[in-house]
């Protein structure tokens, strides 16, 4: 089975995120938001395609300000299916707006967003899935599992004799935390 560090490492598009974020833990608020809007953008597109609008997206979703997000309204809808920079989904543009509602939300009943994943680890893929599901829009079970494994919240973003395995596991993921 391949993985992601037989091919990404030196790859001009794959590496610096292979290299620098993927399984690497998060916890500010808007790369939790930005790491949930590109996971659920990639369903049904490669990954590369998503790392190559990244920029686009960042501009489109106001530097991933939760709360500016969590505002838009229909002009802001309009203008984010009309945009090129991105992928022009409306069920993934509404998704993005009501998440960052809830992201708001979960200020008030965890402290934030970070703080909600906290809260629920350790769970197992599957438990994350229903919480996910509950939670959010559009957050199937590859959504969940890659946004989750991109944080390290769950393994597998990296083989052990990886490089950026072992950059990551100085970083603590909660995988391999003690609870």
């Amino acid at each position: 089975m391949t993985t992601y560090c037989d091919f990404a490492p030196g790859h001009p598009v794959h590496g610096p995120y292979h290299d620098r974020e993927y399984g690497f833990p998060q916890t500010e608020e808007s790369d939790l938001f930005e790491r949930l809007i590109l996971e659920i953008n990639q369903a049904g597109l490669s990954w590369e395609t998503i790392l190559k609008k990244r920029q686009g997206f960042q501009s489109a979703y106001s530097g991933f300000n939760v709360d500016k997000v969590a505002r838009y309204g229909d002009k802001d809808r309009a203008r984010l299916l009309a945009d090129a920079g991105i992928i022009r989904n409306r069920l993934k543009v509404d998704a993005a707006i009501h998440n960052a509602q809830v992201i708001r939300g979960l200020r008030k009943s965890h402290g934030g967003f970070s703080q909600w994943l906290e809260a629920h680890h350790p769970l197992p893929k599957a438990e994350w899935v229903k919480l996910f599901k509950k939670t959010f829009r559009f957050t199937g079970g590859e959504i969940t599992g890659e946004f989750l494994m991109s944080l390290g919240y769950l393994p597998g973003a990296h083989h052990e004799g990886c490089p950026a395995f072992k950059r990551a596991a100085k970083r603590k993921p909660a995988w391999m935390r003690k609870t």
